[in-house]
């Protein structure tokens, strides 16, 4: 089985055996973003890493805004199901930006990454300064690319970030006008164009069922069906 949650943000209850006890030998837990579990390199960190080696199913995650990726960037590049991935240990993967896998006969989508909230209080000039939490233009590209191979047709599309019109409509701009990003604008096009059966999306940090194709998680594990 496969199962959608939120942003986990290093809190190691989430991923307690406790936690995560209706996954079972094989399944796959994907987290959309802000996984947190890599962080500082510290020994508890790798600790809590190891923890996570000894489940018998596999633990995948997005990036959010939140992340090391300086130390994320230090794990070996690996293909997983298909995909570009980066292997944490034997059953814990980052999946990359723009990437389909091929996990338990059902394709997924992903692309980390995002605007934080906090870039809004930043200065011109640092937000000149190359953010690495924000997908790239080629992040985009290939994840065009990926999808065009399919056919803009997939089950499941995993992102960080839900498309601009989804994020107006559940946490409305302050100001009364929606800011115009090129991620927000590309996942509004992918809405458009890609045949999915569900979205998941974790940044809004919601437990929420929007639609029959779109969900927000966040501490629930919400299992992925097509047939639902």
């Amino acid at each position: 089985m496969l199962y959608f949650t939120g942003d986990t943000h290093g809190d190691a209850e989430r991923l307690s055996k406790n936690s995560l006890k209706k996954l079972q030998n094989g399944d796959t837990l994907i987290i959309c973003g802000d996984f947190g579990f890599i962080w500082d390199g510290s020994a508890r960190e790798q600790k809590l890493l190891d923890r996570l080696e000894k489940f018998r199913f596999n633990v995948c995650f997005i990036d959010g805004t939140h992340e090391n990726f300086e130390l994320l960037d230090k794990y070996p590049g690996v293909i997983f199901c298909g995909g570009k991935a980066r292997r944490i240990r034997k059953n814990v993967f980052y999946l990359m930006r723009g990437q389909i896998f091929e996990i338990e006969g059902r394709s997924v989508f992903t692309l980390g990454g995002g605007e934080a909230p906090e870039s809004a209080m930043r200065s011109d000039e640092e937000l000149d300064i190359k953010r690495p939490e924000v997908p790239s233009k080629q992040d985009m590209l290939t994840g065009v690319e990926n999808l065009q191979e399919y056919g803009y047709t997939v089950d499941f599309i995993a992102t960080h970030e839900p498309p601009a019109k989804i994020r107006d409509f559940l946490a409305p701009p302050q100001s009364g006008f929606a800011e115009v990003t090129a991620l927000g604008a590309f996942l509004d096009e992918l809405m458009k164009t890609a045949r999915f059966k569900k979205w998941f999306f974790g940044s809004l940090h919601t437990d929420k069922y929007i639609s029959q194709s779109f969900t927000g998680v966040f501490t629930d594990l919400v299992p992925a069906s097509v047939e639902e």
